[in-house]
This record gives structure tokens, C-alpha cells and sequence, in this order.
């Protein structure tokens, strides 16, 4: 079974932040806190790890539409095309925030992590455990949500129950505290022109 690794304030305790990097690092696959969601990551350039989180999700590898947890906007041109400038505009002025950003993905992000259409979702998480481990990892995450396998909840918001139903398919979970229902806001901007694409906890009132 996996271990329960707390990281629950905003200094996090250098040996846990360790111990969960140190397992990214071996290509391991652990469930992470964001400002959303609870999420499966493992580190990007983990082929190995990009096919069990397909695994846990009931996927095929090639019908995976995972997304990059970023620390920040910094990286941006590394992992997608030319971004307008308005494009860019919006994704400064929300991020960090509860906000995936669909870009056309550059040749720096591997084959496999591209989905069909050669686009990459993108976010950079609005919470201090999600970014102190992306910030001592030094690259992205590729994550997936947690759901749940109640009728009336979509997603697992506390960390000990995620443990208990996922512990034995993961090798860590990070207990960042109960996480939020509902995931984030997506926004498709591979044509150029955003647009919507799922309303979740980030707003759309006045977005654009």
C-alpha cells in the first residue's frame, strides 16, 4: 500500500517534500493536492508512468487527454506553439488559478504526451503544496483527476480515503488537506479564439 505523506501548510516539511520528489524522480506515480481536484501526476518524460496512469484511469495510452501541472507561465514556450497575445494575456491575468489552457503542443513535449489533435492542457495550480513540489521537482507534472466512484460525488476530496481506494495501484499520496469538488474551468485556445470548453470551479463571468 502506498504511504500517506502530509504536506498540509504553506512551508512544507523539506524531508516529506523530499521523500514525494524523490519518488516523481524514480518515475514513480503519486496523487498530488491542487487548487481543484485531487490528481494522479507523475513527472513529464515517464512513459512507464504515462501508461499506469492511462491504466488508472480505464484508457488506452493513445486516448489519453492527460494535462501539464506547471509552477508557472516561465516554461510556457517550451511546451506549446506561438501563443497570442491575448491568449497570453488571459492566462497571466488567471494563473495561478483553477484554469486548464488547451494549446497546440510544441516538439518539446514528447509523442505520447500529445493528445490526437497535438494539443497539451496546461495549468499552473493556485496552491502552495502543488507548486513547492513542481518547484523542487524542476519540470511538470502530467495528471490526471481522482474521481470518485460514488453516484453523487464526481470527485474523492479527502486524502485518507484516497489512499484507502487507490493506495495499492500508486506508489505515494500527498495529504494536502480535503481538496474541492469540483475541477477546474477549460479553455480551449488551439484555434486562437478561446473558448470554453468545461465550466468548473473557475469563472467564466467577464473572462474574456
Amino acid at each position: 500500500m502506498a504511504s500517506l505523506v502530509r504536506l498540509h501548510d504553506h512551508a512544507p516539511d523539506p524531508r516529506k517534500l523530499r521523500e514525494v520528489v524523490d519518488c516523481l524522480a524514480r518515475d514513480g506515480v503519486v496523487v498530488v493536492p491542487t487548487d481543484t481536484v485531487y490528481s494522479f501526476a507523475t513527472r513529464l518524460g515517464n512513459a512507464k508512468g504515462f501508461d499506469r496512469l492511462a491504466k488508472l484511469k480505464g484508457i488506452r495510452p493513445d486516448k489519453a487527454h492527460f494535462s501539464l501541472l506547471c509552477e508557472d507561465l516561465s516554461g510556457l514556450s517550451l511546451h506549446a506553439q506561438h501563443i497570442p497575445n491575448p491568449v497570453f494575456k488571459l492566462m497571466k491575468r488567471v494563473l495561478p488559478g483553477p484554469y486548464t489552457f488547451v494549446l497546440k503542443a510544441s516538439g518539446e513535449v514528447p509523442k505520447l504526451f500529445k493528445s490526437a489533435k497535438k494539443t497539451i492542457g496546461i495549468r499552473v495550480p493556485n496552491h502552495p503544496v502543488a507548486l513547492a513540489l513542481l518547484r523542487e521537482l524542476g519540470q511538470p507534472l502530467v495528471v490526471s483527476s481522482v474521481h470518485d466512484e460514488d453516484d453523487l460525488l464526481e470527485y474523492t476530496t479527502d486524502p485518507e480515503l484516497i489512499a484507502e481506494r487507490w493506495g495499492h495501484a500508486v506508489d505515494l499520496v500527498v495529504d494536502g488537506g480535503i481538496g474541492q469538488l469540483e475541477a477546474s474551468t477549460v479553455i480551449d485556445c488551439s484555434s486562437g479564439e478561446p473558448e470554453v470548453v468545461r465550466e468548473g470551479l473557475g469563472p467564466v463571468d467577464g473572462l474574456f
